[in-house]
């Protein structure tokens, strides 16, 4: 950053008191911190890099106490940078003001190919780290994972199951597959069935695949207990309300079965536990039956997370969890998403498939398209019954799908309202939860964040700046432009 960008930072930071995703601050008044591999790692390892400053105490209200040395604290940045693997290229700059020198290094993330970025001295498993927020937390074991398994190119969904063999799958099911490979392709209808077993992944060598287990076993939980799909009612709109008779659960069920089973069953679920609104027409007089949500935005949510979940052995204990509250549904998916794209991207551009071996059984099987559609249609689907866009979240190891109930109009209305908008146009510039307090004329902060600001941070008006710890005394408010 420029000299000037850099003065501007420190008047944001005066501001704000707080740091951010792509923000750490470091006092480096009385010699140079001890740790900042941590923050070296963590900011590689996202899209957007991140920012250190040295000179700012956040242990004295964020005062500006400057730096001991800035020539020496150049250069022991840049030591410890080599000290990454992949070596860390910062950009340095050096600003004096009041007589006090201050230090920002800027940290590029890396390609997504060389993640996870981790410090040398303490190897790959425990020098990794990714942001949280406004702090460093160590890698899972299973997110470094995820990034070796795109950069080699895993394919999971085939992975060998030692206990299953051919003959204990369904032969009806397996042989209409077959037969279904074989409808105009001429040179695959000439191989023998043993042949295409090896071709089409549905075994390699003696052991039968994954897919071909999720696909064709007469029950797949038998091996894999945790990969079906929990489904659960709340009554209510969070975790933990309870109904009228003190219920945790509207209803509850276990969906096993291999994967057109489970999608099956998953419909039937979602349709017993959502309502159905007669709509007359006012100008042909025609009877239409209506349910909450678009049967085919729920089909294309679920499907979605059957075939891209991650089916490694990291998460084979996760099961796909559908909830269903007051005003939405849930669907969280084991594995976030797949490769380089980003949740601004997802139905634009043509992802990384994660599984493909499994996806493309599917679509021989005239479960899904393959083609890609499965997001716009979401939206496509939402828009015609006049809902609210999904909301799509890609958290730490999970991918989540919300469809709301509120109308678009409702939406709208709420988001136009003049006293929320007023809050919405308050909040262009990151709050506390005090200063949105007294902006509201209010003596309980408690009363005034649930009343006023959580509706709209449900809503995705309003979004948390340390969104993973929502109760963190840093927390700041801060409004967003709302999607179209």
């Amino acid at each position: 950053m420029t000299t000037e960008e850099l003065y501007d930072k420190l008047k944001l930071i005066q501001k704000m008191k707080c740091e951010t995703q792509n923000l750490e601050l470091k006092s480096a008044e009385q010699g140079y911190p001890k740790r900042l591999y941590d923050s070296l790692s963590s900011f590689s390892n996202q899209d957007d890099g991140g920012i250190i400053v040295f000179g700012i105490d956040e242990k004295q209200d964020y005062k500006e106490v400057g730096v001991y040395d800035a020539q020496d604290i150049q250069k022991k940045i840049n030591e410890q940078c080599l000290q990454m693997n992949p070596v860390v290229r910062p950009l340095i700059t050096v600003v004096e003001k009041e007589n006090k020198k201050f230090v920002s290094a800027e940290i590029p993330g890396i390609d997504l190919a060389d993640r996870p970025c981790y410090y040398q001295g303490r190897g790959r498993l425990k020098g990794s780290y990714t942001r949280i927020g406004d702090s460093d937390e160590p890698m899972t074991e299973y997110e470094i994972y995820s990034y070796e398994a795109y950069r080699r190119k895993y394919q999971d969904d085939i992975r060998e199951v030692p206990r299953v063999t051919l003959m204990s799958l369904d032969q009806e099911e397996l042989n209409r597959y077959v037969e279904l490979l074989k409808r105009g392709k001429q040179r695959l209808a000439t191989l023998d069935n043993e042949s295409i077993y090896e071709l089409m992944s549905i075994k390699r060598g003696e052991k039968v695949t994954l897919s071909a287990t999720l696909l064709f076993s007469p029950y797949p939980q038998a091996y894999f207990p945790q990969l079906c799909i929990t489904a659960i009612v709340i009554p209510g709109r969070t975790i933990g309300s309870l109904g009228d008779m003190g219920e945790r659960f509207s209803d509850n069920q276990r969906i096993e079965g291999t994967i057109p089973e489970m999608l099956d069953e998953a419909l039937l679920f979602v349709k017993r536990n959502m309502r159905t609104k007669t709509i007359i027409s006012s100008t042909t007089g025609r009877r239409t039956d209506r349910t909450d949500y678009p049967i085919t935005a729920v089909r294309e949510a679920i499907i979605n997370a059957l075939v891209h979940r991650d089916y490694s052995i990291h998460t084979e204990g996760m099961p796909i969890q559908l909830i269903m509250f007051e005003d939405r549904i849930e669907i969280h998916n084991p594995g976030g998403l797949y490769g380089r794209i980003t949740i601004d991207q997802l139905g634009k551009i043509q992802p990384d498939t994660r599984n493909p071996a499994l996806a493309s059984a599917l679509e021989t099987l005239g479960i899904t398209e393959n083609r890609y559609s499965g997001i716009p249609t979401i939206r496509m689907e939402m828009e015609k019954y006049n809902l609210r866009q999904p909301e799509f979240l890609d958290e730490r190891g999970s991918f989540i799908v919300k469809l709301y109930k509120e109308s678009k109009d409702d939406y709208e209305d709420m988001s136009n309202d003049e006293e929320t908008n007023n809050l919405i146009v308050f909040c262009k510039t990151p709050r506390t939860r005090k200063e949105i307090c007294d902006y509201l004329g209010l003596n309980s902060v408690t009363y005034a964040i649930q009343t006023y600001v959580n509706p709209l941070v449900e809503a995705g008006v309003i979004k948390l700046s340390i969104p993973d710890k929502p109760k963190s005394p840093k927390q700041l408010y801060y409004s967003v432009e709302r999607e179209e």
